[in-house]
């Protein structure tokens, strides 16, 4: 069975670029400017608010990848070793080369990628008026098709949720966050045209994801099991 890990990353889009009936709704409890700080920082969050600044696949069985960005210019590279294919593109580019490139795949593999990455991704393209390769939320119960590892590693919600930086430090796995970058940085890295960072930084979340993947496969994983 073929698999792949993804991972995006996100940004909002300008509270301005809303109407007024719009940036009302959204900062309706924002009775402060610390709230209204909050409340626009969240607007990443959300598929009707922000986009998708990048998408990183890995194939955790042969270590080789893709990984989609927007970029204010064409681009199109490898990695040192060959095995990560870097392509720039606008929003609807990367969602294209995101669904064709899944649909090649048996298995995908998440880390809170169906509260979060899968949601995003069809409402965008939606939005954009792509029509997705394949069903991202299929049958949560089991990971024949899906592979959530948040919801594995928390057997569907029995216990305590925490975040990858988090789950990667109690396994022993180098945290994607260990270069000192965060979700919190993308929109200053995006301004400053950080592109092939933001590019590698999604590409560290899937990396960090695959090695976790590893630890559930062989430590927690009895659906295949005889």
């Amino acid at each position: 069975m073929s698999s792949v890990i993804f991972d995006i990353e996100t940004l909002a889009f300008d509270l301005s670029s809303f109407d007024e009936t719009q940036q009302t709704y959204l900062l309706k409890f924002a009775d402060t400017d610390e709230k209204r700080e909050q409340e626009t920082q969240k607007l990443s969050l959300y598929a009707l608010t922000s986009r998708i600044i990048a998408i990183a696949m890995l194939n955790p069985d042969t270590m080789a990848g893709k990984v989609f960005f927007q970029s204010d210019r064409e681009e199109a590279y490898a990695s040192e070793n060959g095995k990560i294919e870097f392509r720039s593109g606008d929003e609807r580019e990367i969602l294209l080369g995101f669904w064709d490139a899944i649909a090649r795949y048996d298995r995908f593999v998440t880390f809170n990628g169906r509260s979060f990455d899968c949601p995003f991704l069809l409402i965008r393209s939606a939005i954009l008026q792509i029509r997705p390769t394949r069903n991202l939320l299929p049958y949560r119960y089991s990971t024949s098709e899906h592979c959530d590892l948040l919801d594995q590693l928390t057997f569907h919600g029995a216990t305590r949720k925490f975040n990858l930086d988090f789950y990667c430090k109690a396994f022993g796995i180098k945290s994607p966050k260990s270069g000192g970058i965060t979700g919190l940085d993308l929109g200053t890295m995006f301004e400053k045209k950080r592109f092939r960072e933001i590019a590698n930084y999604c590409l560290g979340d899937v990396v960090a994801t695959s090695e976790l993947y590893q630890r559930w496969s062989e430590y927690l994983n009895f659906e295949t099991r005889t």
